[in-house]
């Protein structure tokens, strides 16, 4: 039974997100290792609608903001090197990233 790590990113910024993974696909190619393609995970919309006039005097007209939070979920090959690399990467702010060995 082989085994496998699944790599978890999160985060606000797509862009960051796609860094993040060009980093550990870098990481495979050195290792010789088997990497799986980013699987895009459903996007969360965090909407806040928020009233404008905060003493409840005037007309009732609400601003909405939204925060978009993304998600990529990776397969790897389980290998000691590999994973020392995936240690190693520079994670930027605001992107997440959750390691689980499988297999």
């Amino acid at each position: 039974m082989e085994r496998y790590a699944r790599i978890t990113l999160t985060g606000t910024e797509p862009g960051e997100l796609q860094k993040v993974y060009d980093e550990i696909e870098g990481i495979a190619e050195r290792t010789d290792v088997e990497i799986g393609s980013p699987v895009p995970l459903p996007t969360e919309k965090l909407e806040v609608p928020i009233r404008k006039s905060p003493d409840g005097e005037g007309t009732a007209t609400w601003e909405h903001w939204e925060l978009r939070i993304h998600k990529r979920l990776i397969d790897m090959e389980s290998d000691e090197r590999a994973l020392r690399g995936l240690m190693r990467v520079q994670v930027p702010r605001g992107v997440n990233i959750e390691l689980v060995l499988e297999g």
